[in-house]
């Protein structure tokens, strides 16, 4: 019951990803149709009920634009886990700002990079030029994609495909 289920848009454009619990409940009470069933069926006491891989809201809702939102996790996930220094992949990674917070520098995408733990304590309190270091690429801000978003579920569902490249 707590497998991933791909929510639709009622214009087949992915939302959301809940649970098998939760789309359940949606599909009962109504609010939404079954696109995909590629999981067998849930048993009750009195019916079988089709086990959703994809459901579409019956309603349209309008929402805004999803940003990605800035936490080491996505920061890692951005710069695939490799330090943008010196391009190591090991564990134990670090966050670093390419501008210290103490000389100004945001929290904001462009200011946060990947750094193994040598790198971020070489570079210390300064800035990339002063540690007479360099990034591998510049840091931005990731796209707010269907792909990026809900493609980390890709490896488990493949079904998912048609309706998050499409986006």
């Amino acid at each position: 019951m707590h497998e991933p289920v791909l929510v639709l848009n009622a214009n087949f454009e992915p939302i959301n990803v809940c649970t098998t619990r939760r789309a359940v409940g949606l599909l009962l009470a109504g609010k939404a149709d079954m696109v995909m069933n590629g999981r067998g069926q849930i048993k009750t006491v009195s019916q079988l009920i089709p086990r959703p891989s994809i459901i579409r809201l019956e309603m349209q809702v309008h929402r805004p634009r999803p940003r990605v939102k800035l936490t080491r996790r996505e920061v890692f996930r951005r710069d695939n886990y490799t330090c943008q220094y010196c391009g190591k992949r090991d564990g134990g990674m670090t966050v670093d700002h390419v501008i210290p917070r103490h000389m100004g520098g945001m929290h904001v995408w462009t200011n946060v990079v990947t750094a193994c733990p040598f790198c971020n304590h070489r570079k210390g309190g300064r800035k990339v030029e002063e540690a007479h270091m360099r990034l591998l690429h510049p840091p931005k801000e990731p796209p707010a994609s269907a792909m990026y978003i809900f493609g980390r579920h890709l490896n488990e569902c493949r079904e998912w495909e048609p309706y998050i490249v499409g986006w």
